[in-house]
């Protein structure tokens, strides 16, 4: 699924373009233990509550492909004859219908999420979107499409207790401490299935979302899934790095990993202006061209290609898991050094007098927390 496709599930989740008709599901305790189902029509209760049903299950397609939205690709033999597909394909063949199928994936999803303490909702919805035709001016067109994708949508929602605050009583004209409740929160896992590939139901492929890209409890995706879940947006920043370390090992210099984070920001940013929907990748031997631009040896270069083989397998990477493009921070053992990314080029190493520096130009504008600060003349012998 690239962003356009995503885009387009979306704007489903309002009450005057959504097909959901009733929404699913079961509150679960802290003991893994359902406490009540749910199984309500949309269309009898308050406006305010169904929006607030559908924006949580929209939220479960929120996020940044890649880091909270995760391709789950599933074997030609899983789709022929395998228990976690046979279940999904049920649960989106009876439209959600079935409550002996919801309650097999509530126990899939019980028997392996931990979200610690806390108690927790699952919601579950199903949607048949009459897909409009596109014309070659990208334009939709309402009454030329011939297709419906059907699919099912599930948001793991933490529902927590509410804080004490001041409250109005208006039959007492006074203020009192009160309590909210249980409040549901933002959902924490979800997933959609089938993938909408091209316009279409892609039944060879899930979309799993999670709120933290660090966290994706590969516990739920193998319950879910049967399938090895992949390396998480920190795990894969932690494995470039050492990638890069241990291949470069001397030749790992201040210039060089700028430089590769400098040519990593770029791409990142010329494909966020160019508003491309498909996700932006880069291969091994694309970062290993960076390196050789910077001078590093040939040996090193081919030893850094055969750890991101090893690391990652030959697949393309994305470079914003590869590095924080937000975020450009020098440390040594007594200083730490935060740089706009964009001007990170600044920072550049000397050797002075046998010693080595980091050095920052500066001119105008200098302030230490916060007060502007001179920073006078340099003494003679440091001129000299």
């Amino acid at each position: 699924m690239n962003q356009k496709e995503l885009g387009e599930l979306r704007r489903r989740f309002k009450p005057e373009r959504s097909a959901v008709s009733r929404i699913y599901g079961c509150y679960v305790n802290s003991q893994k233990e359902v406490i009540s189902y749910l199984d309500e029509s949309l269309g009898l209760m308050p406006q305010e509550e169904a929006e607030k049903y559908l924006s949580l299950l929209k939220k479960a397609l929120s996020g940044t492909q890649g880091r909270n939205l995760i391709d789950i690709v599933f074997t030609t033999e899983q789709v022929a004859d395998s228990d976690e597909h046979r279940l999904l394909s049920a649960l989106r063949e009876s439209e959600l219908k079935d409550g002996e199928v919801r309650g097999a994936l509530y126990e899939k999803i019980m028997g392996s999420l931990d979200l610690g303490e806390g108690n927790y909702l699952i919601l579950l919805a199903f949607d048949a979107y009459d897909v409009p035709y596109r014309g070659r001016d990208g334009e939709n067109q309402a009454d030329g499409g011939d297709s419906v994708f059907r699919y099912i949508i599930c948001a793991i929602c933490p529902v927590k207790e509410g804080k004490p605050e001041l409250g109005y009583f208006p039959g007492e004209n006074e203020f009192h401490n009160c309590t909210a409740g249980q409040i549901v929160s933002a959902p924490e896992a979800g997933f959609l299935f089938p993938a909408f590939d091209d316009r279409a139901a892609n039944l060879y492929n899930a979309l799993y979302y999670v709120r933290k890209p660090d966290e994706l409890h590969p516990e739920l995706i193998d319950a879910l899934f049967r399938t090895e879940a992949p390396m998480s947006a920190g795990e894969q920043r932690e494995a470039f790095a050492s990638a890069l370390t241990e291949s470069l090992e001397e030749s790992c210099s201040l210039e060089v990993v700028q430089s590769v984070h400098g040519r990593l920001r770029e791409r990142i940013e010329e494909h966020r202006e160019s508003r491309d929907p498909e996700p932006l990748a880069i291969t091994a031997g694309e970062v290993a061209g960076i390196l050789a631009d910077c001078g590093v040896e040939e040996e090193r270069v081919a030893a850094f290609g055969q750890a991101c083989q090893e690391r990652f397998g030959g697949g393309a990477l994305d470079p914003a898991n590869l590095i924080d493009s937000k975020k450009f921070e020098v440390k040594t053992g007594e200083v730490t050094i935060s740089v706009d990314p964009e001007y990170s080029y600044l920072v550049e190493t000397r050797v002075i007098d046998g010693r080595k520096y980091i050095l920052i130009p500066t001119g105008d504008g200098v302030e230490l927390n916060g007060l502007a600060v001179g920073l006078g003349e340099p003494s003679a012998e440091a001129a000299e």
